[in-house]
């Protein structure tokens, strides 16, 4: 059941697995925008959150010892803390059409969400809102999304560990792969303080660049010959993604197959989960499959799978109009 072919040769999207539509709302007046994962069926989850600044709603609930079994929606944003009330669009959306946990005289949409920092590119004051949330799910389908600049991934950048000056853009990107009779996907909005490499070839793809901007240095490279970071305040970054399959997993399943999925980050982005990152990834199952997951497998094709979708996320990415100072898109 091994992949033997590397990440930037894997690509299909994490809409290939059943039971799973994908919708973004991308804010016209500046970069941002936020992505919404819908399971309308509902499907068991799970969350691992490495970064050090992370911003999120309801990851407790995905928890194993507590009570809810399934979710109905997860929500990426950009924003910083104030995408998070994109959710409650999310929410809305749900109820009016009668999805969501039984509870008493309501059904109660669950909708955790985890949201990225891109403040600093454009007017701060604009940002997604229950509207984008609702927008998102609008535009949810079960097609392959858009990637690059679009939903969450608007006003990401990568590349930052020198400063904003010296980053390049990054975006959200998706990836799946089918093995056997069972589904792995993965949507990832790319917002790293580290840079993008190809694990296959460990070049830098995108990241921070030297001060003539003209080509990548290699950020860890950079420090471990002395050069010293920019300060930055906890929080400026952040990756946030999903993955998902149609085996059908536990909820102490779908946790491991979160932290499995953070290993593909940790191979695609470097130096990753630092004190200015919140990298929080979701993991869902939608049992579609009707067969158990092998989770050795799984844990073996799932950082594959998310180190794809990292790479397509920055290949896919445009230059940001106007763009911050410094600020180059891949290429």
């Amino acid at each position: 059941m091994a992949q033997t072919a590397p990440p930037s040769a894997i690509g299909g999207a994490i809409t290939a697995v059943p039971g799973i539509k994908v919708g973004h709302f991308t804010e016209a007046r500046r970069p941002t925008g936020c992505t919404v994962i819908l399971t309308e069926e509902g499907a068991t989850a799970g969350v691992d959150v490495r970064g050090a600044a992370p911003g999120t709603r309801e990851t407790d609930l995905l928890n194993p010892a507590n009570l809810v079994e399934k979710v109905h929606a997860i929500l990426l944003s950009g924003g910083s803390a104030f995408g998070l009330e994109a959710a409650t669009g999310v929410v809305r959306w749900l109820e009016e059409r009668g999805i969501g946990y039984p509870a008493g005289p309501a059904r109660v949409p669950i909708v955790p969400a985890a949201i990225l920092f891109d403040l600093t590119v454009g007017d701060h004051r604009i940002r997604p809102d229950a509207a984008a949330g609702y927008a998102a799910c609008e535009a949810a389908r079960a097609e392959a999304p858009a990637e690059g600049s679009v939903g969450a991934g608007t006003g990401a950048t990568v590349g930052k560990l020198f400063g904003m000056a010296r980053a390049m853009k990054g975006g959200i990107g998706t990836a799946s792969l089918k093995v056997g009779a069972i589904t792995v996907g993965a949507i990832v909005a790319v917002n790293a303080v580290g840079d993008v490499i190809d694990p296959a070839t460990g070049t830098v793809v995108a990241g921070a660049r030297d001060a003539e901007g003209r080509r990548p240095v290699g950020a860890t490279a950079a420090v471990l010959r002395g050069e010293l970071p920019a300060a930055m305040q906890a929080g400026m970054a952040t990756t946030i993604g999903v993955v998902a399959t149609d085996a059908a997993l536990t909820k102490a399943q779908c946790q491991r197959l979160a932290g499995a999925a953070h290993d593909g980050l940790a191979r695609s982005i470097d130096p990753i989960h630092t004190m200015s990152d919140g990298d929080t990834v979701f993991a869902l199952s939608t049992g579609k499959a009707g067969l158990p997951g092998n989770m050795m497998a799984l844990g073996a094709i799932v950082p594959h799978v998310m180190a794809a979708a990292v790479l397509r996320a920055v290949r896919a990415a445009r230059g940001i109009e106007p763009s911050p100072p410094g600020v180059s898109e891949l290429g």
